[in-house]
């Protein structure tokens, strides 16, 4: 059964997306658009999924007048028994993937701060999902999130301030960076009081 799991990329980057967002539905042509594989891949690797039972197809009527008109979606099928652990097991490999990002953050500069918010911590209503304060080099930040962006399969909102620009903002009690910091979050690094 678990062979029938792992094996290709695709199917990897499937069980993410849909581990991932497990409320939502898709179909086939936006899986693969969102995966970047070409399509008759993803309907195979959907086809071993779902006899599994990983996975389940949807029918959705809208305006449609016959029967086969009908538009096919597919979403996890979270009652199915093995859910709970293939779950974990994305989100523990999504931690070894943080744990990375911040080994790479840190050697892009001097930080002083460093915080993982929204799709991290799944708080969907955070303004940004990481939150860098120091001085960095920006581009070269850009580089890495994109990079780790595709390793996410997911958009990663970022945020960078200098120290004088956090001080300032959490002075006046700035918005933002109050609902950031009040939020759901793990710091990674906190030396804002060290000098």
């Amino acid at each position: 059964m678990l062979e029938n799991i792992f094996g290709s990329r695709t199917r990897v980057k499937l069980l993410k997306l849909f581990l991932n967002h497990p409320e939502e539905k898709f179909f086939v042509r936006e899986l693969s658009r969102a995966i970047e594989e070409k399509i008759n891949s993803v309907r195979r690797e959907l086809e071993n999924l779902e006899r599994v039972g990983l996975i389940k197809m949807v029918a959705e009527a809208d305006s449609a007048p016959t029967k086969k008109d009908k538009k096919k979606f597919y979403t996890v099928d979270t009652n199915f028994i093995l859910y709970p652990e293939f779950k974990n097991l994305i989100l523990k490999s999504r931690l070894l993937l943080e744990k990375s990002l911040v080994q790479e953050i840190n050697n892009l500069g001097k930080i002083k701060f460093l915080m993982l918010t929204g799709f991290f911590v799944d708080n969907n209503k955070a303004k940004t999902d990481l939150l860098v304060v120091g001085n960095i080099d920006r581009q070269k930040l850009k580089k890495l999130i994109a990079k780790m962006e595709k390793s996410f399969e997911q958009e990663i909102r970022f945020t960078v301030m200098s120290t004088q620009e956090f001080n300032y903002r959490n002075q006046i009690t700035d918005k933002f960076l109050f609902e950031v910091l009040e939020g759901k979050k793990i710091v990674l690094v906190d030396n804002l009081n060290k000098e």
